[in-house]
């Protein structure tokens, strides 16, 4: 993290969470289309682009270097598996009118990653850290005992994302050259699933012009926003993405409300203020205290 705020940083940043905050608009219309072949297209379409922005900076070295080396590509292989589990259960949860959920999940996350910090790093928690983690636990708990079980898409999310972001600062790999050996190491998977459906005719590619540009599509959504929150969060202060990360939850929730028309009732209409206290709580201990 930078110590000051730079233009480009938060051009980088702002640029990263408005896409992902549109995201669910571009989803909805591959709705009829398995998350599966959904994610298996993000793979395929991430790797040009990955391998275009590594050429344009002479990135290509650490890329070979780090698959000449076990540990690394195991530990690649990690947070390839949860990048994608995340991704499977956003785009399930978009196709199947559960996006508030997804917003829940990633309001969490900002407490999960300190909750993450006190229990694996061995971070001291503040009050205001452990209020905020307290009232986040309350609206789970809330939403859990009215819905009769636990609210599996946002907790999925949390957890798949947190983990994804733990792993990810273990990995010595720059964010870019990252993030192509994680789309290298699935893609084979990715091209085989999407060889199958071809062959036993269930696929969408190619079938008609709005499935195929979509599909295709999936790559600029998925590496661009990545590639650009990666570098952004170089260059701007920890408080300044600690802000900016909400930019993407509230966009997926009015999106869900305003748009999607799903029902924002009953249990949500307090669990929700909860989550929304608990993070003024945490950004406030972002913010560095002045004399």
């Amino acid at each position: 993290m930078s110590p000051h705020d730079s233009p480009r940083g938060l051009a980088f940043g702002i640029g990263a969470y408005l896409i992902w905050g549109v995201i669910p608009l571009y989803l909805h219309g591959l709705a009829h289309v398995s998350p599966a072949e959904v994610i298996a297209h993000r793979v395929l379409w991430s790797l040009p682009i990955a391998l275009v922005v590594l050429g344009h900076h002479g990135q290509f070295g650490t890329v070979i270097a780090t698959l000449r080396q076990p540990r690394l590509v195991a530990m690649a292989a990690v947070t390839a598996a949860l990048i994608s589990l995340n991704w499977l259960v956003y785009v399930w949860a978009i196709a199947n009118g559960q996006t508030i959920e997804a917003a829940l999940g990633y309001y969490i996350n900002p407490l999960f990653n300190v909750l993450l910090g006190w229990t694996l790093l061995g971070e001291r928690l503040t009050r205001p850290q452990l209020a905020a983690i307290s009232l986040a636990a309350l609206a789970v708990a809330l939403l859990t005992i009215a819905a009769g079980g636990l609210p599996v898409v946002a907790l999925s999310l949390t957890l798949s994302w947190g983990t994804y972001a733990y792993c990810k600062r273990r990995l010595p790999l720059p964010p870019n050259e990252g993030f192509t050996v994680e789309v290298l190491l699935l893609f084979p998977f990715a091209a085989a699933y999407v060889l199958w459906l071809a062959f036993t005719g269930q696929n969408h590619f190619g079938t008609n012009a709005h499935d195929t540009l979509l599909l295709a599509g999936t790559g600029l959504i998925t590496a661009v926003p990545l590639m650009l929150y990666a570098n952004g969060a170089k260059l701007l202060r920890l408080s300044t993405m600690g802000v900016l990360q909400y930019v993407a939850p509230t966009m997926v929730f009015l999106t869900a409300v305003l748009v999607f028309r799903e029902p924002f009732e009953g249990v949500r209409l307090i669990a929700f203020p909860l989550i929304w206290v608990a993070l003024v709580l945490y950004t406030a201990t972002l913010i560095p205290r002045r004399a």
